[in-house]
Order: structure tokens, then C-alpha cells, then sequence
């Protein structure tokens, strides 16, 4: 070991890791984790500024808006393909860094362009996708994490990693409509934008949305380079890594952790602009957090079950059905539209219900599916050493290592997709048929599939994949 570079590094050692492993990954983990759950607070950041943006004078449409909340997920997604790779090629420890400083761009920007309602929507959908640089974070993170942990803790570590991390949705969804009303950083921040409501006039200072992060995405960075690690063990060039798109499972584990994960995100950036669509009467700005901090909270709970039940499979199944039967309840609760377009009807508080229930699902499904990775790919490449030798064998753990953190990284990164078609989807639905049935029939199509999937190759007594 030569400063934040470690040259050997073997967490399945016991001896090793009562030693000086465990000391070494927790600090690495709790480093990560902040780090994590700020490029989260940048990444949906969108999901809170659209409801306000309006009041201020930004002549958006509706659909406008809901693009805004979607294209951080589509670009968040698409970044994530490449960070996944990126820990393995120039370290751990470099690459948060640098991921976590740039957060700075699109947190900055956003700041300045909010104080001007005539800024151009084109400048607005480019700041939009900067703001994906914080979804890309999450597969290089878990990435990395995975391997300073043994087997027997990757479940619980990834889940403390992911699930903290996703903290920053809820965080962001709490804190940001509060920063919103107070001029905390004086001169600095700009002046404050006017509006009126019921014929009191209000002050906002909207730039803080942005504003607000740069202190600590300077700190974070700062603790990430002078107190993580690289491990030579996790190097490894990307022809190594791209093994994985040769595997069935990898493709399979993308649609089922779209289902979860997707989920999770697509209804975080979503929900709060959907309620207002479609209860303009209620102000859901000061509880679209805790659908969110309620999948975060849990996220960690369904990789520790399915570390006990050694998988996620019989877990994500489950998950899945009551996914189908909570957006079930989601249309029992949803308005009709009326004759002039507008909703009517509908119950707001068992709409809400229905979303929380949502949301604890996809975070347990977050934390089970997830789980399942590791335990396919080092399985895979176990099969195929057999009778080949010792040799053949222990070659076959790291190579299993290896797959498993690329997969990981590549699976979240198709499942953030889903943050993208979720507001998409609902707007999309509601441009064409006036209301949001269609896009969340079409969910419980997908659940189903999910459902169908789990039980035949991971889940079933004679499944080809059981974990």
C-alpha cells in the first residue's frame, strides 16, 4: 500500500479484513456515500424547479416542463454506460473526484439561468442534460464499492451505497423548497423574483436551487481525493469488461433492474408535476420527498433479505406483483377528464398512498434486484472453469469480480432509463388522450412482464439461473 493506492487487496481473507480491510472499505463506503447522494440532488434537481418555474414567468408548456424533468434521466442513463467502465480504467478514487467536481457545472448554471425568466428554453434543455452528469455517478460509484467488500457484505454495502445515495432525491425534494424562499447568500445569490398569489406578493429566489450545492460538492470532492483509494485488483482494461454483453443475464438483469430502479427515479422526477396536473387544488411541493426518502430508506432492507435468503430473485418477484397491483390502485384513485379538459374527480390521498406503496417497492426491488448480480456473474464464470483445475477455478473468482462490477455498473445504467420514459410517458399520455391512464396501463404491462421473467430464469425450483 503507497498512499491512496493499494496494491494488494483480498476482503474474502479473513485475517485480512479484520485487520485492515474493514477499516479501509468503510471509509472508502462513507466517502462515497455523500458523494453519491449530491450528483442524486443534482440529478432530479429539475423535479422541484419546474413547479415554481411558471409562477416566476417562464412561459413553458406543460410538456416543455415535463421534458425538463426527463432529459437529466436520458443523458444521466446514456453517461452511465461510460462511467460504469471508468473506475476499473483510471481508479476509484480519481474518477469520484472528478465526477463529483462536475457537478459544479450544471449546479452553477442552472443558478444563473433561474434569475432570468427570459432565458431561451434551448439554454434551459442543455442545462437539463449537464444536470445528468449526476446520474452517471451512481454506476461508477456501486462499481467501485463492489470491490472493496467481501461476498458475504457486497449486498449490504451496495445497498448502504445506493440507498443513502439515493437520499439526495428526497433530500433535494425537502431542502430546495425552503432554500427557494430565503436570500441566504445575500448579494451573491442575486436578487429575488416577485410573484402574486391571492393578492399577496411573494419573493423566491429560484437561483437557489442550484446554488445551494456548490459548497458541498467542494467539500465532497475535496474528501474524495484526499481520503478514497485505488485498487490495483479492480483494474482492468474495457475489452476485459466487455465480456459481459456476450451474457444472457446482463440483457435480462436491464429489464428487471428498469422495473425497479427505473422505477424508483422515474417516479421521483414525475410524481410531483403529475399531482399538480392532475390536483391542481393541492400544493405537493412540501411532500413530494417522502415518496423518495421512503425508497431510499428501504433500499438497503431488500439487499439485506436477500443477503439472509442468498439471492434477490424470490424478492424482486414479489416486488413486481404488488408494483402491478399499486399502479392498479393509482388508476382506482386517478381523476377523469371532463368535457373541458380539465380533471375531475379523483381522491388526492389514496393517489398519494398508492405512490408511497410505489415507492417502497422499487426501493426494496432496488436492493434485491441489485443483489442478484453478484451472485450471477461469479456463478457464470464458475460453471464454466469447472474441471479445468485450480487454477482454472481461482481465475474464474476474479473473473467473476470483474463481470460483476461492469454488469452492475452497465445495469444501472439501462435502468436509469427509466427516469426518462416515466415523465415522458406521462406527458406523452396526457398530450394525447388528456390524462395519464394510458402510460400507467401500459406500467403494469411491463410489471407483468418483469413478473414472468423473474419467475422463469431466476426464480422458479428449476429456474436455469436460481439466486
Amino acid at each position: 500500500m503507497a498512499g491512496n493506492w493499494i496494491t494488494s487487496w483480498n476482503p474474502d481473507d479473513s485475517d485480512f479484513w479484520e485487520r485492515e480491510g474493514s477499516r479501509i472499505a468503510n471509509r472508502n463506503l462513507w466517502i462515497s456515500i455523500p458523494c453519491l447522494l449530491l450528483a442524486f440532488s443534482t440529478w432530479v434537481v429539475w423535479s422541484v424547479v419546474v413547479l415554481k418555474m411558471p409562477q416566476v414567468g417562464f412561459g413553458y408548456t406543460k410538456n416543455q416542463l415535463f421534458m425538463l424533468t426527463a432529459l437529466p434521466n436520458l443523458s444521466g442513463a446514456t453517461l452511465r454506460i461510460f462511467y460504469s467502465f471508468m473506475p476499473s480504467l483510471i481508479g476509484g478514487r480519481k474518477w469520484t473526484t472528478l465526477s463529483t467536481a462536475s457537478l459544479l457545472i450544471p449546479s452553477i448554471w442552472l443558478g444563473f439561468a433561474l434569475q432570468d425568466p427570459t432565458t431561451p428554453f434551448p439554454v434551459m434543455l442543455i442545462i437539463a442534460l449537464l444536470c445528468g452528469f449526476g446520474g452517471g455517478n451512481f454506476s461508477s460509484s456501486m462499481a467501485n464499492i463492489a470491490w472493496f467488500f467481501p461476498k458475504h457484505r457486497k449486498g449490504w454495502a451496495n445497498g448502504m451505497n445506493a440507498g443513502l445515495g439515493n437520499l439526495g432525491v428526497s433530500v433535494m425534494q425537502f431542502l430546495v423548497p425552503f432554500v427557494i424562499t430565503v436570500g441566504i447568500f445575500g448579494a451573491l445569490g442575486g436578487a429575488p423574483q416577485t410573484y402574486v398569489q391571492d393578492g399577496v406578493t411573494h419573493q423566491i429566489w429560484l437561483q437557489n436551487a442550484g446554488f445551494i450545492w456548490v459548497p458541498f460538492v467542494i467539500a465532497a470532492t475535496i474528501a474524495a481525493w484526499f481520503g478514497m483509494n485505488d485498487l490495483a485488483s479492480a483494474k482492468a482494461s474495457v475489452a476485459d469488461q466487455m465480456v459481459i454483453f456476450k451474457r444472457l443475464d446482463n440483457w435480462l438483469m436491464c429489464w428487471l433492474y428498469l422495473g425497479t430502479f427505473g422505477s424508483f427515479i422515474g417516479f421521483s422526477a414525475g410524481f410531483a408535476l403529475l399531482s399538480k396536473t392532475q390536483f391542481p387544488g393541492v400544493d405537493v411541493t412540501h411532500l413530494a420527498f417522502i415518496g423518495p426518502l421512503i425508497g431510499a430508506v428501504i433500499r438497503p432492507v431488500g439487499g439485506t433479505i436477500s443477503d439472509k435468503l442468498h439471492g434477490g430473485a424470490r424478492v424482486t418477484l414479489w416486488v413486481f406483483v404488488l408494483m402491478a397491483l399499486a399502479i392498479l390502485g393509482v388508476l382506482h384513485f386517478l381523476p377523469t377528464t371532463g368535457a373541458d379538459g380539465n380533471p375531475v374527480g379523483g381522491h388526492f390521498w389514496g393517489f398519494f398512498l398508492m405512490f408511497q406503496a410505489l415507492f417502497l417497492l422499487s426501493g426494496i426491488g432496488n436492493g434485491s434486484t441489485y443483489k442478484m448480480i453478484p451472485v450471477i456473474f461469479p456463478k457464470l464464470t464458475r460453471m464454466e472453469a469447472q474441471g479445468k483445475g485450480d487454477a482454472a477455478l481461482k481465475q474464474a473468482e476474479l473473473d467473476g469480480a470483474l463481470e460483476s462490477s461492469a454488469a452492475g455498473g452497465f445495469i444501472s445504467a439501462i435502468g436509469a432509463y427509466g427516469g426518462y420514459f416515466i415523465p415522458q410517458s406521462f406527458g406523452y399520455s396526457m398530450q394525447t388522450t388528456g390524462s395519464a391512464q394510458t402510460a400507467l396501463y401500459l406500467f403494469v404491462v411491463f410489471y407483468v412482464t418483469c413478473v414472468l421473467l423473474t419467475w422463469w430464469r431466476y426464480a422458479r425450483r428449476s429456474a436455469p439461473m436460481p439466486c
